[in-house]
């Protein structure tokens, strides 16, 4: 294995690409089945709401962003982007924390769908003309709104990366191009009228929150390992 020293002398791209494998079967069967568990109770809480559902308000915002059927790729790189985190955390109690503030992250969404529901408005556009937009209409049915789930999820797991770009020493560009994938994805939620302006803003400060409550834990830890132990 390598040291610590010497990894911080590889590339930062070859320092990322030695985590991908460490606690691969966990990686490779925790993803997996976090995600699974989550749409199970997404899915239960969308059908089973406490109350009677509140159409959310479209604002200026939304006239502003119109519907554009071409986000649906980055709407449905949701997928791959939240997977990048995890796969590059350095040891297990990283990964422990990371998933239970990403869980922390959904199960506040869901609680408060579920106290909550709420819906987006009907848009006045044929689907049928966008086949790949109507199917994914038809799987994820315009409801669990506010907050945005899909744009909290993208800032978590976007601010985690860009954690972890620095750690690695990662050039700007590579930083950046995190940035852009990640602003994208929170951008695809409004333009395929999967959501509107007011779940985007509460699903953008539901991810940072959480992201830098764990982020900070995660900071003070590693100062905490590094401190010379001075005996009283």
């Amino acid at each position: 294995m390598s040291s610590p020293v010497n990894r911080q002398a590889l590339p930062w791209y070859r320092q990322a690409a030695q985590l991908v494998p460490r606690d691969v079967l966990l990686k490779s069967i925790g993803i997996p089945a976090f995600i699974a568990v989550f749409f199970a109770a997404y899915f239960y809480v969308l059908k089973h709401p406490a109350y009677p559902v509140t159409v959310m308000p479209a604002t200026w915002l939304d006239r502003l962003i119109g519907f554009e059927p071409m986000a649906l790729p980055l709407y449905v790189s949701l997928w791959v982007y939240v997977s990048l985190p995890p796969a590059f955390l350095a040891s297990r109690r990283e990964l422990y924390l990371y998933g239970l503030a990403m869980a922390g992250t959904c199960l506040t969404g869901l609680v408060i769908f579920y106290f909550w529901p709420t819906t987006v408005p009907v848009s006045d556009i044929d689907w049928s003309l966008y086949p790949g937009v109507d199917f994914l209409k038809n799987m994820d049915a315009a409801g669990n709104a506010c907050p945005s789930l899909h744009v909290a999820t993208a800032v978590f797991s976007g601010l985690w990366l860009h954690h972890l770009l620095r750690r690695f020493g990662a050039p700007p560009w590579a930083r950046l191009l995190n940035a852009l994938w990640c602003i994208g994805i929170v951008y695809s939620t409004v333009a395929t009228r999967q959501h509107v302006a007011v779940d985007m803003w509460a699903g953008l400060l539901l991810g940072t929150a959480t992201a830098c409550l764990s982020l900070l834990h995660v900071v003070r830890t590693r100062a905490d390992h590094h401190r010379p132990y001075i005996a009283a």
